[in-house]
């Protein structure tokens, strides 16, 4: 499964309603830690059908970023049933990522 684009239209059908956890990756095309961090998310939802990865442009859904606290990226909110269970701000490798989903 390919990491979907999101925005204020879809988030809710995409992210909050989602019936597998979503890790939503909150980024910019400027940000050379996002540039890095998304090839390892790429790379997770082709291996995992399990969870839904999404990503989310701050520069343009900045009310979304807002909504969610968004301070600093590259930022990864985990849900799971439409509650933020976990996040973590900053570049981390594959296994960290899997790690914020819990338990597994």
């Amino acid at each position: 499964m390919a990491v979907v684009e999101v925005n204020k239209d879809n988030f809710e059908n995409e992210v909050l309603k989602s019936d597998k956890p979503v890790i939503a990756d909150f980024n910019a095309e400027w940000c050379g830690p996002c540039k890095v961090l998304g090839p390892i998310l790429n790379e997770l939802s082709d291996e995992r059908d399990d969870i839904k990865i999404v990503s989310v442009n701050i520069d343009d859904e900045d009310e979304l970023a807002d909504d969610f606290d968004i301070t600093s990226i590259p930022c990864l909110v985990v849900f799971k049933n439409g509650e933020e269970v976990n996040r973590n701000v900053g570049l981390i490798n594959k296994d960290q990522v899997i790690g914020l989903l819990g338990g597994d």
